[in-house]
């Protein structure tokens, strides 16, 4: 095939750009010709801007306009036989996947999944086969490439169904390794996975950096509380002080954070049973550092109050991660939520009874 770098600002024409991009996108570093049409060409290195990027969105910046056009796009210089990789539109599994293609000449199909990762998008349908199967037609892949194979990655499974994809496209689905940085040994060897390719790991370090997307979360959240808080001072009802900010700050934080990173060591399946016993802990926390239960700062119904609150503040907070999580299921976190979020309610609501009626007795 020959190639066509498109540099120098010169703008491609729409009549046979198979995928359409921002001249501005620095990790288009030129364009294939094929007998369908141009193809951008992408970088296979990350640059500042990537990770920039990726940092960002980590911490809920834009993290909804995260994303790339969908279409087909090339890696090095590839021709009619060579692979095709189908992936999400969520620029930080673009960028995944094209780290580790260092080397290799291959396409990579990319599905509208509205700027969500093939995972998430599997579960709610983005990442499906109607998209596939439109992204294989609206792409002309069938004149890109002389086979009808795509490798798909195993996280996309329970959003495609394979045999409706060869009905009505054409093309036959296999499932990569779970791993991008597995692809190349994949691919080298004859499209064979081995069972560690096969396995997913949530390690605590997968965990971990997905905790700034659930402490973000919580900021709308949070500057309401500490609201209503400051309002009931300003009218007597209190006071709200500063053991009430640093308690719900370490309940929230005991949420976010704690229960995710060490998720496989606390008791129970449940995520909100989990963040539930570390906020226990917590509230237990709090009120030894205010005198319990030597010679105590605060009344014992203030201290039943944290009892009933904290806990239940952190159990709603890790209940959140279920969809960050390889964990769970669809329906496993619908039978948790409908018994979590009653009992959180009542527990929270008790609480805030018990530190109300506190207010007003004097001890």
């Amino acid at each position: 095939m020959e190639n066509n770098c498109c540099c120098g600002g010169i703008e491609p024409s729409a009549s046979d750009l198979i995928t359409e991009y921002n001249q501005a996108d620095h990790w288009v570093e030129g364009e294939i010709q094929t007998p369908a049409g141009r193809v951008p060409r992408v970088s296979t290195q990350l640059t500042f801007t990537d990770t920039r990027g990726a940092w960002k969105a980590r911490w809920g910046i834009n993290r909804m306009n995260y994303s790339i056009p969908p279409g087909l796009y090339a890696v090095g210089n590839p021709d009619k036989d060579s692979f095709v990789l189908v992936t999400a539109n969520y620029k930080m599994t673009f960028d995944s996947l094209r780290k580790e293609l260092s080397g290799l000449h291959v396409w990579i199909l990319v599905l509208d999944t509205k700027g969500v990762n093939v995972w998430c998008a599997a579960g709610k349908g983005t990442f499906g086969t109607k998209e596939l199967v439109t992204r294989i037609s609206k792409t002309r892949l069938s004149r890109v490439v002389s086979h009808r194979t795509l490798i798909l990655p195993q996280l996309g499974a329970p959003g495609i169904a394979a045999h409706e994809v060869l009905k009505h496209a054409g093309f036959k689905v296999i499932y990569g390794p779970i791993r991008a940085k597995d692809l190349k040994e994949f691919i080298h060897s004859g499209l064979k996975a081995t069972a560690e390719m096969r396995k997913v790991r949530f390690t605590t370090y997968d965990r971990l950096v997905l905790t700034p997307i659930e402490l973000t979360a919580t900021f709308k959240v949070s500057l309401m509380i500490f609201a209503m808080l400051f309002l009931l001072n300003l009218i007597g009802i209190g006071p709200f002080g500063i053991i009430d900010f640093y308690a719900y700050m370490g309940a929230l934080f005991t949420g976010c954070v704690l229960t995710p990173v060490l998720l496989p060591w606390i008791p129970g399946r449940a995520f909100a049973w989990k963040g539930w016993l570390l906020g226990l802990l917590w509230a237990i926390v709090v009120n030894i550092l205010n005198g319990w239960p030597g010679i105590p700062s605060y009344s014992i119904i203030r201290a039943l109050g944290y009892v009933l609150i904290l806990p239940s503040v952190s159990a709603s907070f890790a209940m959140n991660f279920t969809g960050a999580s390889t964990y769970t299921s669809l329906s496993g976190v619908l039978k948790e939520m409908k018994i979590a979020v009653p009992a959180i309610a009542v527990s929270i609501s008790l609480g805030i009874i018990l530190i109300l009626v506190n207010s007003f007795i004097v001890f």
